[in-house]
């Protein structure tokens, strides 16, 4: 990626354990000024309430340092709970990495 622009991925159940793990891998990346994050959805196999709760917290914190947090890769089972809780409405998630290259990065570099 460039230094503006990184991808986290987290892999298994999102909950509380490895949400706290991947919000602190979030806020390592804005503290090294990376403005564009992508979460790749591609390994998580489902999201508990405290996986969302981490989720809403971490865009905070991303818009909060003036940047721009994405999602991309989403499991059906994941894609049904952001259904479900109305959360494809704040992040509207990609569909994969070619999508956020194609429509966030070749905006720019």
């Amino acid at each position: 990626m460039t230094n503006i622009a990184e991808i986290v991925q987290p892999s298994g159940v999102l909950s509380q354990g490895n949400a706290d793990l991947l919000r602190s891998e979030i806020a390592s990346l804005l503290d090294k000024e990376i403005k564009i994050i992508l979460i790749d959805f591609q390994d998580v196999t489902f999201m508990t309430s405290s996986g969302i709760g981490a989720l809403v917290a971490t865009l905070k914190e991303v818009k909060a340092a003036g940047g721009k947090l994405y999602i991309c890769s989403l499991s059906e089972q994941v894609k049904n709970i952001f259904e479900l809780t109305k959360m494809e409405l704040i992040f509207k998630p990609l569909t994969n990495r070619q999508e956020f290259e194609e429509k966030v990065l070749t905006t720019i570099t």
